[in-house]
């Protein structure tokens, strides 16, 4: 499947479960902006039958090869990131994986019986990364058992696989120049933003500057009723260049580490 057809099934997918995202969207379109994908997001166990590895298949088959590897030792992940070799307009993929075995049994049972509970066809065909929550109903006290020990860990139990965030390339707007300007533009339109770390992370030093709102808060059927919660979320990412004068292209963990918590529970 080519890549083009890979993301428009995905962003449709992401603005139903998200629609403040396509409200964020639709400001930059409304300003006359075209709005240009610089990479989009997946989390998952690192249980072998859901790893990255498994997560991958459809992008590796549609042409994609993985250009990094991160580490996120306070929060127990690692990460992949995948680019296109020839299709400059393809977006970045980032997955990342939660290392179970350094969590309670008691979260590593569930994370298990999750897993167990997702047909074999998903497990061995490309289609995981569409199929969202695959293990049924959740508890909303496991839910907030997880969150105890990993929001991210919480967050996945309830809404699987999905595009947890795309991301606006600052770089291809043209009438915003600097990161500040745009979550400005945000913040104008009512937007709450992610400020852990500060409302930006990373400099120009670093070549890559990244913002992000907070996750949109949504109902969500738990077997207990019906509980609101943080849902996804938008990032935006403006690259630098490089002593080469190429933009640089990959991420920056420490970063990356404090946009995670884009999902992060709150109440509005």
């Amino acid at each position: 499947m080519e890549a083009s057809f890979i993301f428009e099934k995905l962003w449709n997918d992401y603005i139903v479960q998200n629609p403040e995202a396509k409200r964020v969207f639709d400001c930059f379109v409304s300003e006359g902006e075209t709005v240009v994908n610089d990479h989009i997001a997946f989390r998952t166990f690192d249980d072998p039958r859901i790893s990255i590895d498994v997560l991958t298949r459809p992008f590796l088959l549609s042409g994609y090869v993985q250009r990094g590897y991160y580490i996120f030792e306070d929060k127990h992940l690692t990460a992949k990131h995948f680019e296109h070799p020839t299709d400059n307009k393809a977006p970045r993929v980032f997955i990342s994986q939660l290392m179970l075995q350094h969590f309670s049994p008691e979260l590593q049972k569930i994370a298990r019986q999750c897993v167990d509970n997702i047909a074999d066809s998903l497990l061995f065909g490309n289609d995981l990364i569409y199929a969202g929550n695959v293990w049924g109903t959740p508890s909303f006290g496991v839910y907030e058992k997880l969150r105890n020990e990993s929001e991210y860990a919480a967050w996945l139990y309830v809404y699987g696989f999905c595009a947890n965030h795309f991301t606006v390339s600052i770089n291809h707007l043209k009438s915003f120049k600097s990161i500040q300007q745009v979550n400005q533009f945000l913040k104008d339109k009512g937007f709450l933003l992610n400020d852990s770390g500060g409302e930006v992370k990373g400099t120009p030093a670093e070549l890559l500057e990244q913002s992000s709102t907070r996750a949109g808060i949504l109902p969500v059927k738990f077997s207990e009723g019906i509980f609101e919660i943080p849902s996804c979320y938008y990032e935006f990412a403006l690259r630098w260049p490089d002593t080469n004068g190429e933009l640089y292209s990959g991420f920056i963990a420490k970063s990356a580490d404090k946009i995670f918590e884009s999902t992060d529970f709150y109440k509005k």
